[in-house]
């Protein structure tokens, strides 16, 4: 058997039907690439899941301080489930201040792996602690598993060429070794992920494999784990499935609309957290005829949006709460023109400016009243990353077959969570018709067009592309 094989001996296995775990540590410490990591192992092993990136406000706070802090939480399940859950069964602190600003959470008889490494009178002092809570007996209502993961992970590179310092960074994919130890997950893909990404720093990807192999090692050969744990995949419909997060999924989503309504796509965006990978994403996606234009400032981002619809395009926007609102002048012109425009707002905690990193959903009566006059429009919200696709196309049909901007209100929990989707076979997407007027249209049959003539059964105006003969 090698260190990185997942058969263990089955006496010793504790069969769950779900399971949330929690990696918390410094910014610097990796753990929303350990959680990324853990959670595509999982999604390939068959379970459904959720995850809950959660990042700091602060640019960089200082390292070992409780503002600093970075987590990623994942719930995983042999059943569908619908949130990233709420209290973590298994808490993975990479340092003091990653147990102090996390324990909090976990309820009695939880999990603790603990980096005991970092557990220094110096770093423990930066969070408050004035005794070692590892030793002092304030952690007894837990199952806590004091690791020295950073001296491990030195020792299984010793032999690499690397500074202890180098060495010590690689510290977060033993911790991923051993919690893919744990839960039997496959390795496979980890490996072939590491290779891939450090493909330019061979000496780094080698680095990285080891330490994901001695945590997995670790696991294997050490007593203090009793058990190891499994949660069966879950049964879900027959299809093709990836990962995939709610921003991701918009722009996914905004592509098909695209495709299914004929129309080219013109996004007009400025970056704001964590509302930017849309803009990134379909950046990526010209051969599908999309064109993202990075604007200035908010304004001109919507502006240049409205004139794409104006000119026969799918205008879209993407933005944040502090964009909807120096949008929203353009969004009533929008209303009074009567065309389609797709306002996607990632909403993010706090008033002004706010917290770009926190997620709060507080939008909703800015999006509902923030114009002047008269300016109704319909608002759709998903209720989950994967739901965000369906969420697009809807947005997109009522857009262009009732005239109207039409605001997507996601957040940021959505935005940057993760769960299995299923891949839809796009033959099977609904058309949706532009149905754009080609000739005139004056009811007394006049060589007139009249912009604001209803149609009967939408109550639509036409839309006429500028440059139709009539």
């Amino acid at each position: 058997m090698t260190s990185t094989d997942t058969a263990v001996d089955h006496s010793r296995v504790v069969e769950k039907d779900r399971v949330v775990i929690r990696f918390a540590g410094d910014s610097g410490d990796g753990m929303q690439l350990t959680g990324d990591r853990f959670t595509s192992e999982t999604a390939a092993f068959g379970n459904d899941l959720s995850t809950q990136p959660n990042f700091p406000a602060e640019i960089r706070a200082p390292a070992g301080t409780l503002p600093g802090v970075s987590s990623f939480q994942l719930h995983f399940a042999n059943y569908d489930i619908l949130t990233p859950g709420d209290r973590p069964d298994v808490l993975v602190a990479m340092n003091p201040a990653a147990l102090k600003a996390n324990i909090a959470d976990v309820p009695p008889g939880g999990v603790l792996i603990v980096n005991t490494d970092e557990f220094t009178k110096r770093n423990l002092t930066k969070v408050g602690y004035e005794a070692n809570p590892l030793e002092d007996g304030s952690l007894e209502q837990f199952s806590l598993f004091p690791v020295a993961m950073a001296t491990l992970t030195k020792g299984a590179l010793a032999e690499t060429g690397l500074s202890k310092k180098d060495a010590e960074r690689s510290k977060n994919m033993f911790a991923l070794g051993l919690l893919s130890w744990m839960y039997h997950r496959p390795h496979e893909a980890t490996e072939r992920y590491l290779r891939e990404k450090f493909a330019r720093r061979p000496t780094i990807a080698e680095a990285n494999i080891l330490a994901f192999r001695a945590g997995h090692a670790y696991g294997e050969t050490t007593e203090a784990f009793a058990v190891t744990y499994e949660v069966a995949p879950a049964q879900l419909a027959t299809g093709t499935y990836r990962q995939i997060t709610g921003n991701t999924a918009l722009a996914y989503g905004i592509v098909a609309a695209g495709q299914v309504s004929g129309l080219p796509v013109f996004l007009g965006s400025y970056p704001i957290t964590p509302a930017s990978d849309i803009l990134h994403e379909l950046s990526k996606h010209k051969a599908f005829n999309v064109t993202t234009f990075q604007a200035e400032d908010e304004i001109a981002g919507v502006g240049a949006a409205l004139g794409a619809a104006f000119g026969g395009a799918l205008g879209v926007t993407t933005t944040s709460g502090p964009g909807i609102s120096l949008k929203s002048e353009t969004i009533g012109l929008a209303v009074s023109l009567e065309l389609p425009l797709l306002v996607i707002d990632v909403q993010r905690g706090g008033p002004s400016t706010g917290l770009p990193t926190k997620t709060e959903q507080a939008d909703l009566l800015q999006a509902m009243f923030g114009r002047n006059g008269e300016a109704p429009l319909p608002i759709i919200a998903p209720r989950s990353p994967a739901d965000c696709f369906a969420v697009a196309l809807e947005a997109a049909r009522i857009a262009v077959t009732y005239r109207t901007p039409v605001i997507v209100l996601s957040d940021g929990s959505i935005a940057n969570g993760s769960e299995p989707w299923q891949v839809p076979d796009a033959s099977t997407l609904t058309k949706i018709e532009p149905r754009f007027a080609t000739e005139t249209n004056a009811p007394d049959g006049s060589d007139e067009f009249w912009p604001y003539l209803r149609d009967d059964d939408t109550l639509a105006r036409p839309w006429a592309k500028p440059g139709t003969p009539g």
